[in-house]
C-alpha cells in the first residue's frame, strides 16, 4: 500500500492510547456536531499495540470518561485491584509498609490493571466499528507506517514523511494539524525546531516480564523498594497480578544515573532472585519480554507551548506522566480528550493556527491533570536531590531487615548519621508533597550523568535461587518477538570516530559506554579489530526503547521508528 499526497484534517504519529483516546473523542464530537472530519492514525507497529509497554495499574476516571460502559463493552481489563502494597526488600527479606507509613499515592486498590498493548488494539478496533455506519467521517488508520521526518510549510507543520510498509519508496501525509503522541521519535524534532523544551526531559527505563503461574495472584498489586536498587539511583520494581494466572514483574530505573553500565534487565534478573519472588514464580514460565522509556520530569519538564502552527503535542510526548503514583495511562487518555476538544474547533473553524490550538494547554493545565502535576512538581526532583537517603541509608535499614528486623535497620540507620538522616529526610518529605516552594527546578540531560571512572560497590545477592528462573539479556529478546526486515537501519550513528573516543574514555576507567551498559536488548556491542575498539550494533535485537540515544554522552547516537512493521511484538505486556 502506498500514500500519495494523502489530506487529512488530523493526523496522529503514534497509535498509543493518548492518541487513539484523541481520535475517539474526535469521532463523538463529529457524531454530535454531523461535522465532515478526515482523520488518520500512523502506527510504527505491524500491529497497533505491538509497540506499546507500560506497568499500567491505572485510575479508571479517563477510561470511565471515553467509554462510560467500558465494563460491558469488550474494554480489556486484566483485573481490578483489591490488595495494594509497598513492599520493602533486602536481599533475603520482604516487608509491607503498614498502611500508616505506607506512600498514599501508591495505594491503588479500586484500580485498572491493564495491558496497555491489548488496551490500544481494541481502541483501534473499535474505532473503525464506531464510524462504519458515517460516512461523513472518515478514519484511516495504518501500521507499519513509520514517521520520519516533519514536513513544513515555512513554520508551519504541514504534515509528515513516512516510510510506507511493503514498498521501497517513501510517502508523503499531510495535514491541517498534526498530533504528535510519539515518546520522542519526531516529537524530539519539533520540540528542537521551536525551542520548546528550555528544560529537557529526565527519563527512566521500564522493563517488564509476564510469567505464567502456578498460583493465582490477580487483583494484587505491589511496588517495591530497596533491594536491588541500592546505589542512590531513583526506581523500584512492581509486580501485578493478572488474570489466568498471570503476573507481570518489572523495574523502573532513572536514566540519570551516575553508573554507566546500569543493564536494566540484569537489575530485573536480581529481583527475580529474591526468595520472596521465587516463591511465586516457582514452577511459572516466562512469556513475554519488553522494555519502554518513561518520561518522568514532569511539570518542569513540559514544553512552554503545546501547539505550534500545524501541530499539537500530547501523551509521552508532551511529558505528562506524573512520576508520584505513576498516574501515565489516565492523564496521556486525558491530554489526548482534551486536545480533540480544541482540535474540534479548529476543525469547525478552519483555523490551525497556534493561536487556537494553543488553548490546548491551557485547558489542560487548568483541569486536574495540571493541577495535579503542580502539586508534585518537586517529587521526582525530591529524590534526586536527597541521594544520601538512599545511597548511604536504605542499605542500611534492608541489612537491619535482612538481619533481624525493619526496626533494628532503621535504628542502624538513625545511630550512622542522625544529623543528615533527618534533615534529609524532612526535606524529602516537604518536596514530595509540594509543602515547599522552590521555584522553578532544571533537570541537565540524563546524557551529563554517567561517570567514566563509576565504581561500583558490590551488592549482595539472595542465594538459592532457581537458575531456570532468571535469563541472560540476549535470551530475553527472544521473548519480545522483535523481527525486522533486511537491511533495517533505524539506529544512526553519525561519527565512528566519536564512538571510538567515547569507548577509549569511558573503557579507560574500566567501565562500558552507556550505549552498551545500559541497552535493555544487547544491541550495543564493542568489538576489535586490528587493535582499535569500534562500536558495533546488533539492530535485529533492537526494542525500540530509545534509551541509547538517552544516554549517549556524544549525542552521536539516534534511534528512529523501525520501517515496515518491523520492531518488537509487546502483545499482551
Amino acid at each position: 500500500m502506498t500514500m500519495k499526497r494523502i489530506e487529512y484534517d488530523i493526523l496522529f504519529v503514534g497509535g498509543g492510547v493518548a492518541s487513539l483516546s484523541s481520535a475517539h473523542r474526535l469521532v463523538d464530537l463529529a457524531k454530535q456536531g454531523n461535522t465532515p472530519i478526515r482523520i488518520a492514525v500512523l502506527e510504527k507497529g505491524k500491529d497497533f499495540g505491538n509497540h506499546v509497554l507500560s506497568g499500567a495499574v491505572s485510575n479508571p476516571r479517563s477510561v470511565k470518561k471515553l467509554f462510560p460502559d467500558y465494563e460491558t463493552n469488550g474494554f480489556p481489563v486484566e483485573g481490578k485491584c483489591s490488595d495494594s502494597n509497598v513492599t520493602m526488600l533486602g536481599a533475603k527479606k520482604a516487608w509491607n509498609l503498614p498502611g500508616f507509613v505506607s506512600p498514599p499515592e501508591l495505594n491503588k486498590r479500586g484500580y485498572l490493571i491493564l495491558s496497555l498493548s491489548d488496551v490500544t488494539k481494541w481502541m483501534a478496533s473499535s474505532l473503525h466499528e464506531k464510524v462504519k455506519e458515517t460516512p461523513h467521517i472518515i478514519v484511516d488508520l495504518f501500521t507499519g507506517f513509520a514517521a520520519q521526518e516533519i514536513l513544513f510549510d515555512g513554520n508551519r507543520v504541514a504534515g509528515v514523511r513516512v516510510e510506507s510498509s511493503g514498498v521501497a519508496e517513501s510517502d508523503n501525509c499531510y495535514a491541517k494539524a498534526t498530533v504528535f503522541g510519539d515518546k520522542g521519535f519526531l516529537s524530539r524534532d519539533l520540540f528542537a525546531k521551536f525551542n520548546l523544551a528550555p528544560t529537557p526531559q529526565t527519563w527512566a527505563v521500564g522493563v517488564k516480564e509476564v510469567w505464567e503461574t502456578e498460583k493465582d495472584f490477580s487483583g494484587k498489586v505491589w511496588h517495591t523498594i530497596g533491594y536491588p536498587l541500592l546505589d542512590g539511583g531513583f526506581g523500584g520494581g512492581f509486580i501485578y497480578g493478572l488474570k489466568d494466572k498471570k503476573i507481570a514483574i518489572g523495574m523502573v530505573t532513572g536514566l540519570d544515573s551516575d553508573n554507566p553500565s546500569l543493564r536494566p534487565p540484569q537489575i530485573l534478573q536480581a529481583l527475580k532472585k529474591h526468595p520472596w519472588v521465587q516463591e511465586m514464580i516457582k514452577g511459572g514460565k516466562l512469556v513475554k519480554y519488553g522494555a519502554s522509556l518513561i518520561p518522568e520530569g514532569g511539570y518542569y519538564c513540559l514544553p512552554k507551548e503545546f501547539a505550534v502552527d500545524g501541530a499539537v503535542v500530547i501523551g509521552d510526548a508532551l511529558g505528562v506522566l506524573d512520576v508520584k503514583g505513576f498516574s501515565g495511562v489516565d492523564k496521556a487518555m486525558e491530554s489526548g480528550i482534551t486536545a480533540a476538544e480544541v482540535l474540534f474547533e479548529a476543525v469547525q473553524k478552519n483555523d490551525y493556527s497556534a493561536a487556537l490550538l494553543g488553548q490546548f494547554k491551557q485547558r489542560l493545565m487548568d483541569g486536574w491533570v495540571g493541577k495535579e502535576l503542580k502539586a508534585s512538581r518537586y517529587y521526582r526532583y525530591a529524590f534526586h536531590k536527597n541521594r544520601v537517603l538512599f545511597s548511604d541509608y536504605l542499605p542500611k535499614v534492608v541489612t537491619g531487615l535482612d538481619g533481624s528486623s525493619i526496626v533494628a535497620g532503621g535504628v542502624s540507620a538513625f545511630l550512622s548519621g542522625p544529623a543528615g538522616l533527618i534533615g534529609s529526610a524532612i526535606n524529602l518529605k516537604k518536596l514530595m508533597c509540594g509543602c515547599t516552594d522552590i521555584g522553578p527546578v532544571e533537570w541537565k540531560e540524563d546524557r551529563t550523568a554517567s561517570k567514566p571512572d563509576f565504581k561500583a560497590s558490590p551488592a549482595a545477592e539472595p542465594e538459592g535461587f532457581a537458575k531456570s528462573t532468571v535469563s541472560s539479556t540476549a535470551d530475553l529478546v527472544f521473548y519480545a518477538f522483535t523481527h525486522y526486515h533486511h537491511d533495517n537501519k533505524h539506529i544512526k550513528e553519525f561519527d565512528a570516530d566519536v564512538c571510538k573516543k567515547c569507548i577509549k574514555k569511558y573503557g579507560g576507567g574500566g567501565n562500558d559506554v552507556p550505549c552498551v551498559g545500559d541497552c535493555t536488548a544487547e544491541v550495543h556491542e564493542v568489538h576489535e579489530k586490528d587493535g582499535a575498539k569500534y562500536h558495533f550494533m546488533n539492530l535485529e535485537n533492537c526494542v525500540q526503547c530509545r534509551t541509547c540515544d538517552i544516554v549517549c554522552p556524544e549525542k552521536n547516537i539516534r534511534v528512529n521508528g523501525a520501517e515496515h512493521g518491523s520492531g518488537p511484538d509487546f502483545s499482551g505486556l
